[in-house]
């Protein structure tokens, strides 16, 4: 399966007329003829260069992080995805092993320009990039222009260009998980600045194999080895290291937790600014190869409906689902399958400050939807096939045996809200990384029963 390709019409190109005015023409692509019209989506100054600069350079540290794989098996990658709109900027970016998920998210206090158009691009972080981003000092200018083909960032004392890059399909897939894990974190601690500084003293400094614990200890927090009462649990805590350099900066942190215990989240705050990281359970466990949201794919969707809310929302714009249920006289189960496509294609994130949704058009076809979606696919092949056979149904009880892979045959059995299957994808993962393809396919042939 191919990464996503974009072309471009012309370079971008920068003009600079007295010392202290430079412009900019972005060249751009969008499947929206109007959208191809526009120049630049966003030009302005940033009112806190210093903060906004650190943590760009800490997302780019992230983004070439590599926690589970050899340095250098891997090329590097440095391709954050930005969004302009709503009054905010977004950066997006999974580290190389795709094992972190960060977001820095700029609002309209710390952006002193203009929202020409809303959108969203992804750009490579180069080497030089970063360098300029570490030497922004809190006395000099940052000037940010976003355009869909490259996105400059101007100082007095540098000027770098980001050229487009690809979008690898892991992380379209990685977008379609991370959203499903924020919405569904609870929040656990409130800390200032000082108790963070605090915590993160005690975070090991080298790469460890074993799970550590966020333990509260009277008033005072710690990663511990062990855990306690409460405790958060937390693999590849290591990973938390690239965070060190923002805490001298930020007003407080917040820490949530999963029920699950699959994933933890912190976020940094900082006046207008706001800096996401979300670990995955261990160093080696992608957000791509989950598929939390495959359960209520099921069913399927008419692409129309697809189309129609890709056309209508724009970039950052909150996603209510309720509130489309209810304006469209869409039904809760078809909602939550038309939900979940959308997530599945990276078009949806979540917002855990704010509670809510946020839309994300991206530049490439709804279509891809069955490509994205492999496990889903084949569970739909089975019941195609007629391999699913329903041994015993009885109130919200179901066994079944499912065809498997050299003539194996694997016994389903749902109760209830659980789920369980004799395959090796349930032994090594249970549901904790979605359905395996024989209960997802033995859902379809109980719901085509009962309508």
């Amino acid at each position: 399966m191919n990464d996503f390709q974009y072309a471009y019409p012309f370079a971008s190109v920068i003009e600079e007329g007295t010392a202290h005015q430079k412009n900019f023409i972005f060249s751009h692509c969008s499947e929206l003829k109007e959208d191809n019209a526009v120049p630049c989506f966003f030009w302005g100054h940033i009112t806190q260069p210093f903060v906004v600069a650190k943590c760009l350079a800490t997302l780019a540290k992230t983004v070439a992080s590599q926690f589970a794989i050899a340095p250098g098996v891997l090329a590097k990658l440095r391709d954050p995805i930005i969004s302009v709109g709503n009054q905010q900027l977004l950066f997006e970016a999974f580290s190389s092993c795709n094992s972190v998920y960060a977001r820095v998210s700029l609002h309209n206090e710390v952006l002193d320009g203009e929202f020409l158009k809303s959108g969203c691009t992804n750009i490579d972080f180069n080497d030089a990039t970063v360098r300029a981003f570490n030497a922004v000092t809190a006395s000099e200018q940052m000037i940010l222009g976003v355009g869909q083909k490259q996105t400059h960032f101007i100082t007095d004392k540098h000027k770098t260009v980001e050229k487009k890059v690809t979008l690898p399909n892991r992380w379209i897939k990685g977008l379609g998980n991370v959203q499903v894990y924020l919405s569904e974190m609870e929040l656990a601690y409130r800390l200032n600045k000082a108790e963070a500084i605090q915590l993160f003293r005690s975070l090991p400094k080298q790469a460890v194999k074993t799970d550590y614990y966020l333990v509260k200890r009277g008033v005072s927090y710690a990663f511990a080895p062990t855990p306690t009462a409460g405790a958060i649990k937390i693999g590849g805590a290591h990973r938390l290291n690239l965070l060190q350099g923002l805490l001298l900066l930020a007003d407080s942190l917040f820490i949530y937790r999963n029920p699950s215990e699959q994933t933890v989240a912190f976020v940094l705050n900082f006046k207008g600014v706001e800096m996401l990281f979300l670990l995955s359970d261990n160093v080696y466990r992608g957000f791509s190869g989950d598929g939390r949201y495959l359960e209520n794919m099921i069913e399927d969707v008419p692409m129309e409906w697809l189309v129609g809310i890709n056309n209508f929302f724009k970039t950052n714009e909150v996603f209510s689902p309720t509130m489309v249920s209810i304006e469209n006289d869409i039904n809760l189960g078809t909602m939550n399958t038309l939900q979940a496509s959308l997530s599945s294609i990276g078009l949806l994130g979540y917002n855990l400050l704010d509670r809510n949704y946020f839309y994300r058009r991206l530049p490439f076809k709804p279509e891809r939807l069955a490509s994205l979606n492999p496990r889903l696919e084949n569970a739909k092949k089975l019941t195609k096939n007629n391999e699913v056979q329903i041994i015993e149904q009885h109130d919200d009880f179901v066994k079944a045996h499912v065809k498997g892979t050299g003539g194996v045959t694997h016994t389903v059995i749902i109760d209830g809200d659980h789920a369980q299957c004799t395959c090796n994808w349930y032994t090594n993962h249970q549901t904790n990384r979605g359905l395996c393809k024989h209960i997802l396919a033995t859902k379809m042939i109980v719901n085509e029963t009962v309508s």
